[in-house]
């Protein structure tokens, strides 16, 4: 018998999701893929996972889950307030699961998204190479109460640890977001290329997988563009003159004015903030940085 989890409360929103679907954007496909690439990844290695194993991405208000056999699990990412049959357990380490037991989540202390890897990964279906869930590609596009998730039991009782592996959770707190210049950055007038660089700016409620809109209005004016190919990380300015970040459920072209391209760390940073915490773009030289 195929080990599975039992949805017990779905929680907020939570998907599975793994690096991505890549090498279908050409076909109006969403790249997709986990919002917080390195707590994603962080979570698999501590496990000695492969970095690509499909996890459950968890948005601010964690899931009830029940197990129906052994399991290894770490968490990295948001603080949640995870609990084992209702005893505390914290993130970045390893622990044992035994069939029965129940994996639920609390209060969010700090940050917005949560990652729960599993030994072996989680086994849903494969589309398109990717098992990153999306509406439209996927049967399912979020978890729901009594859905069960398949997963290779593990009857390993040691738990091994790697002491070269290290969480950082600096960048929960921090809130300022590495950027490129955009595509039409340039044809910003200089006040409104400062505006982007010294402006502090808010998450607003508008903010989900797709994008993340922010609070502020700046001036634009800029003409509206002929429709172009867009990325997650790429933040477009609307004729309101407000800004959107793209992020990894969007779109594959867009018409407004791309006039910043967050880093992949900027991407894991933003993913981490909620409604009305506060980011600021720091532009960067490198690609490399």
């Amino acid at each position: 018998m195929k080990a599975e989890i039992e949805v017990l409360q779905p929680g907020l929103f939570s998907t599975i999701q793994d690096p991505g679907r890549n090498g279908f954007l050409k076909y109006g496909v969403p790249m997709s893929g986990v919002m917080d690439l390195y707590a994603a990844q962080m979570a698999n290695l501590i496990l000695r996972n492969s970095p690509n194993s499909a996890v459950l991405e968890i948005t601010q208000m964690g899931p009830k889950l029940k197990f129906s056999d052994p399991a290894k699990i770490s968490i990295c990412g948001a603080l949640l307030s995870p609990k084992i049959n209702n005893f505390k357990i914290g993130n970045n380490r390893v622990y044992k699961i035994e069939a029965g037991d129940e994996l639920s989540f609390g209060k969010r202390q700090l940050g917005c998204r949560a990652y729960l890897a599993i030994s072996g990964g989680f086994k849903t279906e494969k589309i398109l190479k990717s098992r990153s869930w999306f509406e439209g590609i996927t049967d399912n596009f979020k978890l729901n109460k009594n859905m069960k998730l398949p997963y290779e039991s593990t009857n390993e009782s040691k738990i091994e640890t790697n002491a070269s592996i290290k969480f950082t959770s600096e960048y929960l707190v921090t809130s300022e977001i590495g950027v490129f210049p955009g595509p039409e950055f340039y044809l910003l007038t200089e006040g409104e290329q400062e505006i982007l660089r010294s402006r502090n700016f808010s998450i607003d409620k508008n903010n989900n997988r797709m994008a993340i809109q922010l609070q502020e209005i700046m001036g634009n004016t800029l003409k509206p563009i002929i429709t172009g190919p867009v990325l997650p990380g790429s933040v477009q300015l609307t004729p309101s003159g407000k800004l959107i970040v793209l992020m990894r459920d969007c779109q594959t072209t867009g018409g407004y004015p791309r006039v910043m391209q967050l880093s992949e760390t900027g991407m894991n940073k933003i993913a981490q903030k909620i409604m009305g915490d506060s980011v600021s773009f720091a532009f960067l030289e490198s690609p490399h940085l």
